[in-house]
């Protein structure tokens, strides 16, 4: 029988890597575990921590093709990441100029989330613990 533990990473293709290494490392406060350019790909990989876990590659390439990602295009739907205060949270990206969806109710869980995009326009959302 097959044994997953857990997802291992999450690899991220960006257009613009200096903007995108900012929006994950300043804005949403991940840290560096480490970054690297590979010349014989002119591709940058930056392997990012989640409170203290690694759990994000950040990869450039030169000239990517675009990614549908909505109206609910097939492929993988978001990235979420778990917060203790939606509103908070949400004050804070506000503030750092990141538009932000209104704070909505899951119907199920009853837990409070929003969305926002990255700086490729990839939906990434914020659920409340």
């Amino acid at each position: 029988m097959l044994q997953i533990n857990q997802i291992h990473h999450v690899a991220i293709i960006c257009s613009d890597y200096q903007k995108s290494k900012h929006f994950y490392t300043k804005i949403l406060g991940f840290k560096i575990q480490r970054e690297a350019y590979r010349a014989e790909r002119q591709s940058y990989k930056l392997d990012l921590l989640v409170n203290g876990l690694y759990q994000i590659e950040l990869f450039s390439f030169p000239n990517p093709p675009a990614h549908a990602s909505r109206p609910e295009a097939c492929g993988l739907r978001h990235l979420a990441f778990e917060v203790n205060d939606i509103k908070q949270t949400r004050d804070y990206l506000m503030n750092q100029n990141v538009d932000s969806e209104e704070i909505r109710t899951d119907e199920f869980t009853d837990k409070s989330f929003f969305f926002i995009n990255d700086p490729d326009n990839l939906p990434i959302e914020f659920y409340e613990k």
